[in-house]
């Protein structure tokens, strides 16, 4: 597939690489040089959504997504109110 350089630096990459590589806008990509003078090029990000349910707890009960939320809204209460007692 080929590509052309923009002015700017810029390279667009070709559509059928972003569907296979799943990548979007926002989307980092790590370039190496090699020895031989060619590039690697892969992808950095993925969502958080992208990994749900990849570590396995055994024993333990999956956390929904609205429960992380919850807990964490609960943890910036308490420590607004931490904080205003030391005031």
């Amino acid at each position: 597939m080929l590509a052309t350089v923009s002015i700017k630096g810029q390279v667009t990459v070709p559509k059928a690489i972003r569907d296979h590589l799943k990548i979007e806008h926002g989307t980092q990509l790590d370039f190496k040089l090699n020895d031989d003078g060619s590039i690697s090029v892969r992808s950095l990000n993925r969502s958080a959504l992208s990994i749900v349910g990849l570590l396995k707890r055994p024993g333990r009960a999956a956390v929904s997504t609205g429960q992380m939320n919850e807990a964490v809204a609960d943890a910036a209460v308490d420590r607004l109110q931490r904080s205003r007692k030391t005031k």
